[in-house]
């Protein structure tokens, strides 16, 4: 039961569908107030709920809060590259067994995204990358 309550509450650092969203508010406008984040929240919940959300990504670290007049203005603790790099080692950790190549099999099988020819490049010259550098 604490194990639940504890992945609940987001102290794994796991973020919940509505915190994603928030943390893409504010990384889209790279600061925003408490009005802001709820007036671009697609079907908002209330004003204190989003106060609530806001709390919370800040006790997990991943917003700073700073006093702006009357109201709070938060920005992301990291920038948007270091928190997806984050989140990637976790999936691969918790997902592949730890395995990149898994991974990366993983998303290429994925049926409903498809990938251009700059996305196909891309990926080729890392892989060209990372024979060079075993």
């Amino acid at each position: 039961m604490a194990k639940k309550k504890q992945i609940r509450d987001g102290q794994d650092g796991a973020l919940t569908r509505r915190e994603n969203q928030v943390m893409d508010i504010v990384y889209a406008g790279r600061a925003a107030s408490e009005r802001d984040i709820h007036e671009k929240l697609a079907d908002p919940p209330t004003y204190s709920t989003v106060r609530t959300l806001l709390g919370v990504l800040e006790r997990k670290g991943h917003l700073l809060r700073q006093k702006d007049g009357r109201r709070f203005v938060y920005t992301a603790r990291w920038q948007r590259e270091k928190a997806a790099d984050s989140a990637l080692r976790r999936i691969v950790e918790t997902f592949f067994d730890g395995s990149v190549g898994q991974a990366v099999s993983g998303l290429l099988n994925m049926k409903d995204q498809e990938l251009g020819s700059e996305d196909i490049a891309r990926i080729e010259r890392k892989i060209e990358e990372a024979k060079r550098n075993r």
